[in-house]
């Protein structure tokens, strides 16, 4: 993921908006990491959803990562996978894939980030920030507090994985959130409620370059 803060963007279904066009206001708006994610729904009706979002991502130079669906992943030639608490686990994802494929992991506990560590992620998904209705399962809420804890423990034990911020996350909280040692953030609702989601990607990347 590379040295600079990285912005995810996680693809949602609004009332206005499609999955692919909500990743694709994401691409215009500058975002180079991209995640389908389409709980609910069946291989077959999500590939070809995910053929047109890694089209897509490849034309911006993206990162195309699916929720979930590590046989989807390795069919595509996606970059990787995202792996969640209920999902299969990161250690037999990982021996399925190989080391050429990334694959994430949703943390909400510094034990949590340990065990993906030893399971070999490549990053940690870790949240959520506050409270949110698509993360409504996971707790407890984090706040700036958790990150940086969180942050200052893998930093005692040696852990150099990215770690990204996820749950609620606004334009507004990004510079503390920067500040916590975290390596990114990922947004979905934020971005898709704003009045125009192209413009409010670009202001947050603008943001990120600039912190």
């Amino acid at each position: 993921m590379g040295d600079s803060f990285v912005v995810q963007f996680i693809s949602h279904y609004t009332e206005r908006y499609s999955y692919l066009s909500s990743i694709r206001m994401a691409l215009q708006g500058g975002c180079k990491w991209i995640q389908l994610r389409m709980k609910g729904y069946s291989d077959d009706e999500v590939r070809p959803i995910a053929i047109d979002a890694q089209g897509l991502c490849r034309s911006y130079g993206a990162t195309f990562v699916i929720d979930d669906r590590v046989e989807l992943v390795m069919e595509l030639g996606a970059d990787g996978v995202h792996l969640g608490k209920n999902d299969m686990p990161v250690a037999e994802a990982r021996r399925i894939l190989g080391s050429g494929y990334i694959i994430g992991a949703t943390a909400n506990t510094f034990s949590d980030v340990v065990a993906s560590h030893e399971a070999s992620a490549d990053y940690i998904g870790c949240g959520p920030f506050r409270f949110t209705t698509t993360k409504e399962k996971l707790s407890p809420v984090l706040g700036l507090e958790g990150y940086r804890s969180i942050v200052g423990n893998m930093r005692e034990a040696g852990i150099d994985l990215p770690i990204v911020a996820i749950g609620g996350i606004t334009r507004d909280d990004i510079p503390s959130l920067m500040h916590t040692g975290v390596s990114g953030i990922a947004l979905s609702g934020t971005i898709l409620r704003a009045v125009n989601p192209i413009e409010e990607m670009k202001k947050v990347i603008e943001l990120v370059n600039h912190e």
